[in-house]
């Protein structure tokens, strides 16, 4: 497998265009004063969620000691990934011998990067590799023993958000043990100090372990690996340099990455004689341990002690917190502020741990593996978006360039099936490969992300700097836009679908024709696309104008409207329509209103949605989004409500609760909630200022602008 360098982009020019008031420093709120009252604390280990420490590309999933020693949370990064080896069928050998699946596509076959009953070996190696890694485990053994929850009393844990560190008390045999966990947020290294008696005694150990990636799992939740095919994979301590630093290398097939370890004072490592891949850190004698752990694909990885790395940490997530956007709820009386409150701080911090790295994340981050780790491409914006409306617009830079280097491969995509322009994936690795699935192959909504982002940072910075930078990837997309709107010359109007998924994933894709979001995202879009080329003074090609101006309308039955053109049974009660994603609110809500759009309409089929719509089963992204459908219509109320809807829930460290349908956490869940409370920080053009309810009259905001 190849490497992927991790990429850190700053973009100090860029920032300077942004106004003062939106991008400097801002001092009427006590910032650190409000972050510091959510700093997470837990006296028992969680079974589901670990404390995290990380920098967007690594993080480092903490139980109650501060390390990995009762439960085997994650080391996570986004370079890390694993393939098995091909299947050894004949005709099913290579990459190149699948063939996906022909569909009539409006009397023409196209050919669908989907699974075929013909290649079921290949078909399901492709969807599952690569799959995402632990890179190991790392945890403490008392005289050389491991240690379990029934082992420790007096457990007490908190995680200081303004610094990203991680503090652990417990008591073993009656001895206090204290810890603290960090990650540098410039490399893969997680610092720990530990202080105990039981260093100086010689009886506590560090142990480092290595788990093998099979890739059998769509989900492994909530720990990662297996560790019992010790034969499947190998590790070796290829340097032991002086006295207080090592390197383990660890090979899984053609994945091989390094550990470097450095510990201050004296002490050595060595292989456990009963388990081939753990390793045994013996401190030198004193009351305190300091070690750093790197991961890396070059055994020369760069490392620093443990007091640099905490004293970067505390500057990095300083300044995360002091610049940007920020909201104060806490003089609010009413007690739903304050759950809000906890619920938009934990989710900042999660999100910059999870999603602020090179790739986009995959919907549980870093903490587990969800789909096989993939990342998926209709979820970028809920992942995403937020950076912009909350002024963090570089951590948004990180991983933005996922268009540019996905471009190649989306050309390609839409020229196989007869397209023109780019078709952007769906289920996606880092080298922009989409997994086969049906649902993967026909889903479109993730079409105008791209056109979204780059009006946002028009918004910011309308330059012809601006201008240029998109404008290739805008015409690539509005390109396959209009190319695959299909002109219906017995209804003149340009149908989208079938065959197709609308955003609910929930329908027959043969019959799915002309659905209500997908039709206004389409809308507006292309009214971006169309907007860039006259900003540069450019002509705006006659295809796209015809398409925006005549597609189908949005489809409207007995004054209501429908999920997609021609649906039967809509809105009758306890039926398959009316659960999953509840996607035609986003039509006004995340976007702003566009041409055909009728907020009456749109009003009485939000209450009817608010009365029947089945949402136990619904999850995640499904609340923010209901929620600022009923911002725009003007019910503020209802839209603190669904932030605070019982099957919208977050633990106790803030991790966003996945349901039965996808594992926890659920990090389309965060960023959503975030893009939802910006609009009620700043409303939007035309009806600009707070929309938090009216009585909510001590809220304090900075640092936002209006959205569309």
């Amino acid at each position: 497998m190849k490497s992927l360098t991790l990429l850190s982009l700053a973009i100090p020019a860029f920032l300077s265009l942004i106004s003062p008031a939106a991008a400097g420093r801002h001092h009427g709120i006590d910032r650190k004063k409000v972050v510091s009252k959510y700093n997470p604390e837990r006296t028992a280990d969680s079974d589901e969620t670990p404390m995290q420490v990380g920098n967007g590309d690594f993080a480092f999933g903490a139980d109650i000691t501060g390390l990995q020693t009762t439960r085997p949370f994650a080391i996570m990064s986004s370079w890390g990934w694993h393939n098995v080896s091909l299947p050894n069928v004949p005709g099913q050998t290579e990459i190149d011998d699948f063939t996906g699946l022909d569909w009539w596509t409006h009397g023409r076959l196209v050919n669908y990067n989907q699974p075929s009953p013909a290649q079921p070996n290949i078909s399901q190696w492709l969807i599952s590799n690569p799959h995402r890694l632990n890179l190991g485990r790392i945890g403490f053994l008392y005289k050389g023993k491991n240690v379990s929850d029934d082992d420790l009393a007096d457990k007490q844990q908190k995680l200081d958000l303004y610094s990203g560190v991680i503090s652990s008390r417990f008591t073993l045999s009656s001895r206090r043990v204290e810890v603290t966990t960090a990650v540098d947020p410039n490399s893969d290294t997680v610092s720990v100090e530990v202080k105990s008696y039981f260093i100086q005694s010689g009886d506590l150990t560090v142990f480092f372990d290595y788990p093998y990636a099979i890739g059998d799992s769509k989900f492994e939740a909530p720990f990662v690996g297996i560790w019992d095919q010790e034969s499947k994979h190998k590790t070796e301590l290829v340097k032991h340099r002086g006295g207080n630093s090592a390197q383990i290398k660890h090979e899984l097939d053609a994945t091989t990455y390094y550990t470097t370890i450095n510990w201050q004072g004296r002490g050595g490592i060595s292989r456990q004689s009963h388990c081939s891949h753990r390793y045994i850190l013996e401190p030198g004698r004193g009351q305190t341990l300091k070690f750093t752990t790197t991961f890396s694909t070059s055994h020369k990885a760069e490392t620093h002690s443990v007091d640099v790395i905490r004293r970067a940490s505390g500057k990095w997530w300083r300044d995360y917190w002091q610049r940007g956007g920020f909201i104060d709820m806490t003089a609010v009386k009413d007690e739903r502020a304050a759950e809000i409150q906890r619920r938009v701080i934990l989710s900042q911090y999660l999100v910059a741990v999870n999603g602020a790295g090179r790739d986009p994340p995959q919907e549980s981050g870093l903490v587990n593996n969800g789909w096989y780790g993939k990342f998926h491409m209709e979820m970028y914006l809920w992942h995403h978006l937020h950076w912009t409306r909350w002024d963090k617009v570089d951590l948004l830079e990180r991983s933005v360039n996922v268009y540019e280097r996905f471009l190649p491969a989306s050309i390609v995509r839409a020229e196989d099936q007869g397209y023109k322009g780019a078709r952007w994936g769906k289920m996606s690795d880092p080298a922009g490969r989409s997994a086969p699935g049906e649902i993967n192959s026909l889903l479109i909504w993730q079409q105008p992300h791209i056109l979204y982002f780059a009006e946002e940072e028009y918004r910011r910075d309308p330059s012809d700097k601006t201008l240029k930078r998109w404008d290739h990837l805008l015409e690539q997309t509005a390109e396959f836009m209009t190319s695959y709107a299909f002109w219906n010359e017995s209804t003149n109007v340009y149908d989208l679908g079938p065959p197709m998924y609308p955003a609910s994933e929930n329908t027959n894709p043969n019959a799915t024709i002309n659905p209500t979001f997908e039709l206004a995202y389409w809308r507006f879009g292309l009214d971006i696309a169309m907007k860039w080329r006259s900003r540069q003074d450019l002509p705006v090609p006659e295809n796209w104008k015809h398409v925006a101006e005549n597609l189908a309308l949005l489809p409207v039955t007995n004054d209501l409207y429908d999920l997609y053109e021609g649906i039967p049974d809509m809105w009758k009660p306890n039926t398959t329509t009316i659960m999953d994603h509840p996607a035609l609110t986003a039509a006004y809500g995340l976007l702003p209103p566009t041409p055909g759009l009728n907020t009456t309409i749109m009003k009485s089929t939000a209450e009817l949605i608010w009365e029947i719509w089945n949402f136990p089963d619904c999850w995640g992204w499904d609340f923010p989004m209901l929620s600022m459908n009923a911002l725009r219509l003007g019910d503020r109320e209802r839209a603190v409500d669904m932030l605070l809807h019982d099957n919208f829930q977050f633990d106790d460290v803030g991790m966003p609760i996945g349901g039965l349908r996808v594992p926890t956490p659920y990090f389309p869940a965060s960023g959503s909630l975030l893009i939802s409370v910006a609009l009620m920080a700043s409303g939007w053009d035309g009806d600009e200022g707070m929309k938090f309810p009216r009585a909510w009259n001590n809220v304090r905001v900075e640092g936002f602008r209006p959205a569309m």
